[in-house]
């Protein structure tokens, strides 16, 4: 996924199950070998790719291998192999969050690129998969710190995607692309990748990328492009809650991915995901207990690590073994630091200061800082032991759990600690349980206690404080009291999450002037 962490990747009735039926199967296969949209000269969407696509956005990578080979052998001048084979490079590294898998496949992209480019120019995949190689690099490329050239590759996508708008108004397939660059450019924070795309002067529009896939999920079940669907509501969901942490990620998702099958391992990983983030962990605890399993399937550990998180939110403290699990089977450079910082945060509920200490320096020494979450686990395993009912709450409170986290932290004081940090995250932690508990004028004392107490910190709280205080504002319809607060989250410097909580701080503004 296009990650301001990288990307990521991004995310009803039926669903592709219906083709699982199989007279039903054939009549839309035909009805699609017969549209000129799926069989243009050499780029030929036929039963091979149809199911090779189909196969990959289930993460059945070994069946789609097998189904292009066979294409191959049967038309090895169709355009659309090389597109297929490039989702399969993309989500090998994304499952794998393996450098070393990246570092094999990368070399691939040129080659593919040119096998394309020597075909029909008439036809409206002949822009629109270069794009997609091109956008699927980039997604890739950020998550393993090459920025620039993600940048260069966005650059790419875009102009290939508008050019093919313009010759192609009605082939839909151009808005998912589209849609995906203008909502992640749109609310992109500062850093290596926005620098880097500000040097090419290209700009987005996050509600304008909403918009985009709000319509492709609405509309595709109706069309002839019903098997994208599921491609579509992949990034449509990492949009929504990574991009726009919308409050809406959580229903829309849930809404949007009803319909696709659950023999799909990345319908398991989209809606868990979304939960955990959106503090529905009971949901994603049975989500992620029944999720298909087998050799068929692309092996995935984050699975294990989201598993883990979901667990440890109620403190249940046998989450170890999830994240235990995760540690033994990833390939991977992400999330290390942060499965290690989880296992420390186990032993100091356990009452183990020791084993807390021993697991802070792996979180400090093991893995590699690429993503925003191994970041902070660095600075949080180096930052000392944390405050035993504090953390309690927070992971209460992440896991939705607000009845309990309110509990902990009821009767406390801000004189009960001794030093600025804990005064500063008590009143924070307060006011996010209030906020997320309806009790809006209780929340906003706490979030203004916590910005005169942390405003000079370099801890988040007080600024992320701010655009909370900002949002609830906004809910009221108060806009100067909304504007005041946003504003003041973008006067605060040299904290964590500095440049993620100034997007989501201009991006409330922006929200206000329309």
């Amino acid at each position: 996924m296009l990650t301001c962490e990288a990307v990521a990747a991004a995310q009803n009735q039926t669903e592709i199950e219906s083709l699982m039926n199989k007279s039903f199967r054939f009549f839309i296969t035909s009805a699609l070998l017969l549209s000129p949209l799926f069989s243009l000269a050499n780029f030929d969407f036929n039963n091979n790719c149809l199911n090779a696509y189909k196969s990959i956005f289930e993460l059945k990578l070994g069946n789609a291998r097998a189904y292009i080979s066979t294409e191959k052998k049967q038309h090895p001048n169709n355009s659309i192999i090389p597109l297929l084979e490039n989702y399969v490079d993309y989500f090998t590294v994304l499952t794998s969050e393996s450098k070393a898998d990246f570092d094999r496949l990368k070399g691939n992209k040129s080659t593919r690129l040119d096998q394309i480019s020597d075909d029909d120019k008439s036809s409206p995949y002949y822009l629109y998969a270069q794009a997609e190689i091109n956008l699927q690099w980039a997604l890739i490329r950020g998550r393993f710190g090459e920025y620039f050239n993600a940048a260069m590759e966005v650059k790419k996508a875009n102009s290939l995607l508008q050019e093919n708008n313009k010759k192609f108004p009605n082939f839909h397939l151009n808005l998912k692309g589209l849609g995906l660059i203008n909502a992640v450019l749109g609310n992109l924070p500062d850093g290596a990748l926005k620098t880097a795309l500000s040097t090419f002067g290209i700009k987005g529009n996050l509600q304008s990328g909403l918009n985009m896939f709000e319509k492709l999920a609405d509309n595709l079940p109706k069309s002839s492009y019903e098997p994208f669907y599921e491609e579509v509501v992949f990034y449509y969901a990492y949009v929504l809650t990574d991009v726009a942490h919308s409050p809406h990620a959580y229903a829309k998702t849930m809404k949007y991915t009803v319909r696709i099958a659950d023999t799909s391992l990345l319908k398991s990983y989209l809606q868990s995901y979304v939960c955990i983030k959106n503090g529905h962990s009971e949901e994603a605890i049975a989500i992620l207990a029944k999720r298909p399993e087998g050799g068929v399937y692309q092996p995935f550990p984050y699975l294990d690590y989201l598993e883990g998180i979901a667990h440890l939110n109620k403190l249940d403290l046998n989450s170890g073994v999830c994240f235990n699990r995760f540690l033994q089977t990833t390939k991977g450079v992400n999330f290390v630091k942060d499965a290690y910082l989880h296992l420390g945060w186990i032993s100091l509920l356990k009452g183990d200061k020791a084993a807390y200490t021993a697991f802070s320096a792996k979180a400090i020494k093991n893995g590699y800082t690429y993503m925003e979450k191994d970041k902070q686990a660095k600075a949080e395993a180096a930052s000392g032991t944390p405050t035993v009912d504090l953390l309690k709450a927070r992971l209460l409170f992440d896991g939705g759990y607000l009845s309990k986290a309110l509990q902990i932290l009821d009767d406390k004081k801000v004189t009960d600690y001794t030093n600025d940090k804990d005064k500063t995250e008590l009143n924070y932690r307060l006011g996010r349980i209030y906020d997320d508990l309806g009790k809006d004028d209780q929340a906003l004392t706490a979030y203004q206690e916590t910005i005169n107490e942390g405003k000079n910190l370099k801890y988040y709280f007080a600024a992320n404080a701010a655009v909370q205080m900002g949002k609830v504002y906004e809910r009221r319809k108060n806009i100067a009291k909304a504007k005041e607060a946003f504003n003041t989250a973008i006067a605060m410097k040299n904290h964590e999450f500095e440049s993620s909580i100034e997007s989501q701080a201009r991006a409330g503004l922006k929200r206000l002037a329309n």
